[in-house]
């Protein structure tokens, strides 16, 4: 991408900002996900705001209390509310309602399988659905802190206190723990499904190797990792958490043990929120203090998307072919980037 290079006579830094749309959501925004080449943006509260490449707003309601937790696939989210309800949401914005806990508790967690499965957790207990099969659940020791799918296979990863669980839900066999003391929050598998990721309560990563389980710490944060994500080709997991991006190598067998991390795009601000590029090298970050980057990840290379001086940016996503950016801070004010 050439647009990463400044004009001999131009800033330090190349900007995009003209070429922003603008969006004003009127919403407190938790994140955004692409549907087809429309935004979803997902509210603290209640709704959904689709928002079209001419910047046009389309508002759904999705649930009736707060929307606490969201997956997607591309296709649909699933959201899961305070209202013991599990819906998903299609491309043209309709709302089909999947589940309900008998207990109407909050759904803490969902995840997406690419085959259409779908989880859910309240408190404890964490279920699966997939296909026409009947429901099935699975009792983790502590409340659920986040769910993933694995990329192959009908397998689920539960992050809790004190470690993760790994859960066939299809096959016989008791799950499999793995230990490691402190709360897991949320959790990701690599894309070549060798390694499984937590982010701590405490400010650190926890990984496990599953060929056998071997530990991987990874550590020196200022504050706690409320975004992690995975590298067009799997090989490194960005993260925020710092005043500059984390990179975390996970090219090689042993994942990112003794290896120092790549930091990238440092400003006197902590990241907020990070996405990788689907296809390329790069990816975007979002900051306590409202700034937007585009940053190559071969050598550290900036492009202005945002300004800083606003809330801290809450959402942030590429579409599928990796031609839009979609932001947002806290208060829902964002914009849309067509490279």
């Amino acid at each position: 991408m050439k647009e990463f290079t400044p004009a001999p006579d131009s800033a330090s830094i190349v900007s995009v900002t003209d070429r922003v749309k603008p969006v004003a959501l009127g919403m407190g925004v938790t994140s955004v996900h692409f549907l087809g080449d429309r935004a979803a943006f997902v509210g603290g509260e209640e709704n959904v705001a689709f928002v079209d490449s001419q910047g046009e707003i389309t508002t759904v309601a999705v649930h009736g209390g707060g929307i606490l937790s969201t997956a997607s696939d591309g296709k649909r989210l699933v959201m899961g509310g305070d209202d013991g309800k599990v819906v998903s949401l299609d491309a043209k914005g309709e709302v089909t309602l999947l589940a309900t806990d008998p207990k109407r508790r909050w759904i803490d967690a969902v995840a997406l399988h690419a085959d259409g499965a779908f989880a859910w957790s309240a408190g404890k207990t964490a279920t699966v659905k997939s296909g026409k099969t009947e429901e099935k659940s699975l009792e983790v020791p502590s409340t659920v802190g986040g769910l993933a799918f694995a990329p192959k296979g009908l397998r689920l990863a539960i992050a809790h206190y004190n470690g993760a669980t790994l859960w066939f839900p299809n096959m016989a066999a008791s799950a499999e723990f793995l230990p490691w003391a402190g709360s897991h929050h949320a959790v990701t598998f690599s894309p070549d499904n060798k390694f499984l990721v937590t982010a701590m309560h405490e400010p650190a990563l926890h990984g496990w190797r599953l060929a056998d389980n071997r530990h991987m710490r990874m550590t020196g944060y200022p504050g706690r990792v409320r975004s992690m994500s995975w590298s067009a080709g799997g090989k490194a997991l960005a993260t925020s958490g710092a005043d500059t991006v984390i990179l975390w190598p996970f090219g090689s067998k042993d994942g990112p043990m003794g290896k120092e991390p790549a930091m990238l795009a440092p400003l006197q601000a902590r990241v907020s929120v990070v996405a990788c590029h689907p296809k390329n090298d790069i990816l975007a970050a979002g900051y306590s203090d409202g700034t937007v980057l585009m940053v190559r990840l071969e050598d550290g290379a900036e492009i202005l998307v945002r300004r800083n001086g606003t809330p801290p940016v809450a959402a942030l996503a590429w579409n599928a072919k990796g031609t839009l950016l979609a932001f947002a801070d806290e208060n829902g004010d964002g914009g849309l980037l067509e490279l």
